[in-house]
């Protein structure tokens, strides 16, 4: 298991991405802002004139079987390539009739009924992808995923997104919002 990385995401004035739009697609939305830091380690504290701070932490694969997690090792593409200009910013909260199956039942839902693991694999490696749990944080969503993709991709990225939330799965996604990202 890889050590877990403590991770910030805050929207400000400062940061090194460009923040092009804030969509909720599900719940409320978050304050906009013009810039986003993400902050790695322990530079986690909230910066001053924050308009908010999403926290989470990498932590082991949940949801995924070692033929699956091989299988995405071989093609998944590493954050912070050069070509990699846009961004997504993600965040999403279940509903407590997600959190009360159990694991098997998520598990059952995630890949056997919604295929999430299989689309995605769909747009390796052009889109590059980084889950935080945020949950057992008592964050405002339970998770935050961090995608990244060259200005080819975007297409491929609008497509693979149209998917998942076009799933079984999605039924339990109390909140959703859609933050896209320009690097300078």
């Amino acid at each position: 298991m890889a050590p877990c990385l403590r991770v910030a995401f805050a929207a400000g004035q400062f940061g090194g991405w460009r923040i092009e739009r804030i969509s909720a697609v599900r719940g409320d939305s978050l304050a906009h802002a013009p810039r986003l830091a993400l902050l790695e380690g322990e530079e986690t504290l909230s910066p001053p004139g924050a308009a908010w701070v999403l926290r989470g932490v990498t932590s082991n694969t949940r949801y995924t079987n070692r033929a699956e997690l091989n299988a995405l090792s071989a093609v998944q593409a590493g954050l912070h390539r050069p070509s990699a200009t846009c961004a997504a910013l993600i965040p999403i909260r279940k509903t407590q009739a997600w959190w009360d199956l159990a694991q098997d039942e998520r598990r059952a839902i995630f890949e056997e009924q919604s295929h999430h693991i299989r689309i995605g694999q769909d747009y390796l490696p052009a889109v590059a992808r980084r889950l935080h749990h945020c949950r057992e944080l008592g964050e405002a969503f339970d998770f935050l995923t961090w995608f990244e993709y060259a200005p080819d991709a975007a297409a491929a990225f609008e497509d693979m997104v149209a998917r998942l939330r076009d799933t079984p799965e999605w039924r339990y996604v109390e909140r959703e919002v859609d933050i896209r990202l320009r690097r300078d």
